[in-house]
């Protein structure tokens, strides 16, 4: 039996290197319908496998089991017991082994080969598909809202100020209007005017810099040097670079890189714009805060953070949008409560609120309509033409993570929308997942930490603040339409599912179940084996019935989040969860822990503060060491 559970195991380690290989291909758009069936099939596989070898480990520590006399009396009766799930779990291996087969001889009779998939976490190669992007360099006038004083005053920093060379870095998430702001410089009249040549070049996640050097010489040369434009073909890029240097090195100049994803990009490419002192301006946008950071080389070079729009410009935004053809421009009274429901959905992100109220501009204007759309703006993100941009724009930045953050990130799905986080749970919840991987003379929590800056730094996870007695405590978020796309991508990969009031059933597959004021008989319908993580969110009331039949159906649980939730009483049942490592019971009114919690060997945090159990005890809660007891 053994020799089986390690056999499949390794094949296991296999798969998982080979679903990461995926999740970079699909960034790039590589993976069609089918292929996506296919790796869909394997990825439950990979499920399957881990239930089997939980459950192994779970058996053979029941069975080693044995602290009393009267344990080494029923030694014999244990034996016998033994036998029956041990051929339970033989029978399970041979079935997975015969599914992976039938999964490899489908993906060689419909061509699902691994070489169709990228190599390493990150999008490194080209991009043939639609840039959905496009449509920020032609936002008409009547769409933008909100910019025009920092337009104004970047105006006067572009064509004004010091001689020499100074670049300015636009940072902000996708779709809050970076793009559209620097398009807006650009082709201002006085901008224009002022500088002997412009350059306009869209960089992107995938970019190749030759070509971008000779599309650079191409906008600088134009038709005046028919002769260089046709030797730029053959032209290498220390040539192209030294070329650019050359005819620039006498001209003032202004170039924007638009949407720049690395910082390597911008230290081969300054080479070839050369310090003049001609007064030439830079403008680069990303939305990396380090790729904002590399490009400042003197203390005259600019960070302009982008904010969100302001509740009142979004809301002047929207109503252009959603009534410029009816009404006046204003939204009728029966449609007030509703339009401002969706404009603080899309919490001032002038992309979203744009395509949304551009969609709703041709509804019916009536209440039911528009209410289907704000309950089904999920859903509408991914198929509804007006709004996939929307999604396709914001989902670059998560395709755009390395393998180790992605599902930090996704740990956000987790969360009811607007909810906000401490650092400390955060930290704590990411590692008894094993999302964190140790470093050298590094603490967990400090790798933790480094995660979640480089999110932030992405503009992916929003800082918010909390006055807690006189103390201010820093607590973490994502945009509401980053939760929603997070929750399509965490279900589809079956990362976790969310249950809500109106749900009645779990589809079995999630490795993560949040319950968010769900019915009480939906614990009937969950698959025990599929379940790792269990996590409560508001809720009114938990009857004991409801906490014993949880207890004793999920056996391979590791991470039970009960904070906040109205839970008054922990069955003795917790104690039979061997692969338990963390449980919160922080801020529940929970007075007594069962004598069995004793028995959970692999428990990593027990957080019982701001209980009646943990009064008196640091804010931190009860942590049982870095990696178990």
């Amino acid at each position: 039996m053994q020799r089986e559970v390690v056999g499949i195991r390794d094949e296991l380690e296999s798969i998982k290197c080979f679903l990461k290989d995926v999740e970079a291909s699909e960034g790039k758009g590589d993976l069609h319908d089918g292929l996506k069936t296919w790796v869909k099939q394997v990825r439950e596989a990979a499920f399957h496998i881990e239930d089997v070898i939980d459950e192994y480990i779970l058996h053979v520590a029941q069975y080693r089991h044995q602290h009393s006399f009267v344990a080494f009396l029923n030694k014999i009766g244990r034996i016998l017991t033994k036998l029956k799930p041990c051929h339970g779990i033989a029978t399970k291996i041979r079935h997975i082994k015969i599914s992976i087969r039938e999964i490899r001889e489908r993906s060689e009779r419909y061509g699902f080969t691994s070489t169709q998939q990228g190599s390493g976490c990150g999008a490194t190669n080209a991009v043939t598909w639609h840039d959905y992007r496009v449509g920020s360099l032609f936002t008409e006038e009547g769409e933008v809202v909100g910019i025009e004083s920092t337009r104004n005053e970047l105006v006067s920093w572009l064509i004004r100020g010091e001689a020499r060379r100074l670049v300015i870095s636009m940072v902000g998430m996708g779709g809050i209007g970076k793009t559209t702001l620097a398009k807006k410089l650009y082709e201002t009249e006085s901008v224009e005017g002022h500088f002997d040549c412009r350059v306009w070049i869209t960089v992107s996640q995938s970019y190749n810099l030759q070509k971008i050097l000779k599309a650079m010489a191409k906008q600088i040369y134009q038709e005046k040097e028919t002769t260089v434009l046709m030797e730029l073909n053959i032209m290498d890029e220390i040539t192209l670079i030294s070329q650019l240097r050359h005819y620039l090195l006498q001209k003032s100049y202004v170039v924007v890189f638009d949407d720049v994803w690395k910082t390597e990009f911008w230290e081969v490419v300054k080479h070839a714009l050369p310090c003049n002192n001609g007064g030439s301006r830079i403008i680069i946008t990303t939305r990396s805060h380090h790729v904002g950071v590399s490009c400042k080389e003197s203390p005259s070079d600019l960070i302009h953070n982008l904010q969100p729009l302001s509740q009142k410009k979004a809301w002047e935004l929207f109503c252009r949008k959603a009534f410029q053809l009816e009404f006046q421009g204003k939204c009728p009274r029966e449609l007030v409560r509703l339009s401002h429901e969706i404009v603080r959905k899309c919490e001032g992100l002038p992309l979203a609120i744009v395509a949304i109220g551009g969609l709703l501009s041709t509804k019916e204007k009536v209440p039911l309509e528009w209410r289907k759309l704000h309950d089904s703006l999920s859903s509408e993100l991914e198929s509804n033409p007006h709004l996939t941009s929307v999604a396709k724009i914001l989902c670059l930045s998560y395709h755009d993570l390395p393998c180790y953050l992605k599902s930090c990130f996704l740990y956000f799905s987790v969360f009811p929308e607007d909810y906000s986080i401490t650092d400390s749970r955060l930290f704590r919840l990411w590692i008894v997942e094993g999302f964190i991987e140790g470093k050298k003379g590094k603490q967990l929590e400090q790798v933790a930490e480094e995660c979640l800056m480089e999110l932030i730094h992405r503009n992916l996870v929003q800082v918010s603040f909390r006055d807690l007695d006189y103390e201010v405590r820093r607590k973490y978020r994502i945009h509401d339409l980053l939760h929603e796309i997070i929750l399509s991508k965490a279900g589809e990969l079956n990362f976790c599912q969310v249950l809500e009031a109106d749900d009645s059933s779990f589809n079995g597959k999630g490795r993560r179940l949040s319950i968010h004021d769900a019915r009480q008989n939906v614990v009937d319908t969950i698959e025990p084996f599929q379940v790792r993580s269990l996590f409560l969110f508001n809720l009114n009331e938990m009857p004991r019935s409801f906490m014993v039949k949880l207890f004793k159906k999920f056996k391979l649980l590791k991470v039970l989040d009960f904070e906040d939730a109205p839970i008054d009483y922990i069955p003795k049942e917790v104690g039979n969860l061997f692969h338990l490592n963390h449980l919160s019971l922080r801020n529940t009114k929970v007075k007594i822990l069962p004598k069995s919690v004793g028995r959970l060997q692999n428990l990593q945090t027990l957080n019982v503060m701001e209980t009646p159990i943990g009064k008196g005890g640091s804010d931190e809660g009860s942590v049982l060491g870095g990696r178990g007891k």
